[in-house]
C-alpha cells in the first residue's frame, strides 16, 4: 500500500521490482496485491465520496456537470444533452489534457490552435509542411513563430515553433513521430467533433442557469466552474494523514476495498522491461524513454 499520488507510484514501482527480483514466487503465484487508497474526498451537498485519483476525479466532476446540462449550439438548433454532450465533453477534455502534458515539447498555444480551428498537419513533403505552418500561423500571437524546415538528421520535414519570452527563445517541434501518436489522434478526434459546432446565439444551460458562449471550450469551462462552486474537495497528501477510521473504510475493509492483483502474463517481456527500466544500465532506459515519449498517454506529472 502506497500513497495515491505520483510519489506513491514511484515507491510502488520500487517495491514491485524488489519482489520480482528477490521473491519471484510471490508474484508468480499471485500473492502480491496493490491497495487502492483514495487521493480525494469530495463533499457535494450531503453526500461524501472518496475518489481514487485525478482521472476518476475529472470523470466525477464531469458527470456532475452534465447532470441537467444542455448545449444550444446556435439559435434555432436542437439542444445537445445527455450522452451526446458527454461524448463531446470527454473528447475535448482528453485533448486539453494532451496539450498540457506535451507543453514542454510542443508549445501549447500551437496545439490549442490545432484543436480550436480543426487544423490537420501534414509533413509528407515541403509543400504539405509549408501549408500546415501557413494554416496555423495566423491564429498565433505575435511572440510565436512557426515555419517548415527540413531536418537533416531525421531526413524529414518538421514544423519549428519559436517563442520569444523575456528576450529568450524557446523552441519546439512538430515531427512525424507526433503525427502518428495517440496524442495527435486525440486532438484530431476532438477537433473534428467540435468543428463549426458553435454559432450565433449559442448558450450552455444547467438547470435554470444559462450562459451565452462563443466557443465549445467556454461551455465546458462554465459547466465545470458551476460544479466546483457547489462542492468541497480534500486532497490527501498520503495514507498517513488519514485517521484510522478513514483508512479502514476506504482501503482496508475487505467488504469495500479495491485491490489490484499482480500477475505475469509474459515472463520474458516482464524480465526485459524490468531490466530496461529498473536496471543499472542507464542507456537502454534513456533510449526507451526517448523512443516512447510521444506515444505515452495518461501520464500524471
Amino acid at each position: 500500500m502506497t500513497d495515491a499520488d505520483v510519489d506513491g507510484a514511484h515507491i510502488r514501482t520500487l517495491l514491485l521490482t524488489f519482489f520480482y527480483r528477490q521473491m519471484p514466487e510471490l508474484v508468480e503465484r499471485g500473492h502480491i496485491y496493490i491497495a487502492q487508497p483514495p487521493l480525494y474526498k469530495i463533499k457535494h451537498g450531503k453526500s461524501e465520496l472518496y475518489i481514487k485519483d485525478d482521472h476518476e476525479l475529472n470523470n466525477h466532476l464531469l458527470k456532475l456537470a452534465l447532470d441537467g446540462a444542455a448545449l444550444l449550439p446556435r439559435e434555432g438548433a436542437s439542444a445537445i444533452a445527455d450522452e451526446a454532450l458527454g461524448g463531446l465533453a470527454r473528447s475535448y477534455l482528453l485533448a486539453e489534457a494532451v496539450t498540457r502534458r506535451l507543453s514542454s515539447l510542443i508549445d501549447p498555444e500551437v496545439l490549442q490552435v490545432m484543436l480550436a480551428h480543426n487544423i490537420e498537419v501534414s509533413l509528407a513533403d515541403q509543400a504539405a509542411a509549408e501549408a500546415s505552418a501557413a494554416r496555423i500561423a495566423p491564429h498565433l500571437p505575435a511572440e510565436i513563430a512557426i515555419r517548415a524546415e527540413f531536418h537533416d538528421e531525421s531526413d524529414a520535414w518538421r514544423l519549428t515553433i519559436e517563442r520569444m519570452h523575456h528576450g529568450n527563445r524557446k523552441f519546439g517541434w512538430i515531427e512525424e513521430e507526433f503525427l502518428v501518436s495517440g496524442d495527435y489522434r486525440s486532438i484530431r478526434s476532438a477537433s473534428e467533433a467540435i468543428a463549426d459546432l458553435i454559432g450565433p446565439g449559442a448558450e450552455i444551460r444547467r438547470g435554470e442557469k444559462r450562459q451565452p458562449v462563443t466557443r465549445f471550450a467556454d461551455a465546458i469551462a462554465w459547466l465545470l466552474n458551476e460544479v466546483e462552486r457547489g462542492l468541497t474537495k480534500q486532497r490527501y497528501k498520503g495514507v498517513g494523514v488519514m485517521n484510522p477510521e478513514q483508512l479502514w473504510e476506504t482501503t482496508m475493509d475487505p467488504m469495500v476495498r479495491r485491490l489490484l492483483r499482480v500477475q505475469i502474463d509474459d515472463a520474458l517481456a516482464a524480465g526485459e522491461i524490468v531490466t530496461t527500466l529498473m536496471g543499472d544500465n542507464v542507456e537502454p532506459r534513456r533510449a526507451f524513454i526517448e523512443g516512447n515519449a510521444l506515444y505515452a498517454q495518461n501520464i500524471d506529472v
